[in-house]
């Protein structure tokens, strides 16, 4: 890369045309499309959390149960 101001001013127009153009093919989603992934991610976050903090209980009660 050249250190030159005029071809590093060119090349980040460029490159900013460049992501301009890439911004238009972007489908974002519909807030209900939104919502309802967060609201299944939010489930499935909820049950890996309850089924971890199970095994983690269980475990637990056995070490103590093992070394009292």
């Amino acid at each position: 890369m050249q250190w030159n101001p005029i071809v590093w001013v060119s090349d980040s127009r460029q490159f900013l045309i460049e992501v301009r153009s890439e911004f238009k093919k972007v489908t974002w989603p519909t807030q209900k499309e939104a919502v309802a992934g967060t609201v299944g991610v939010l489930v499935i976050v909820t049950i890996i959390t309850t089924a971890l903090s199970m095994v983690d209980l269980v475990l637990g009660q056995v070490v103590q149960w093992i070394l009292p």
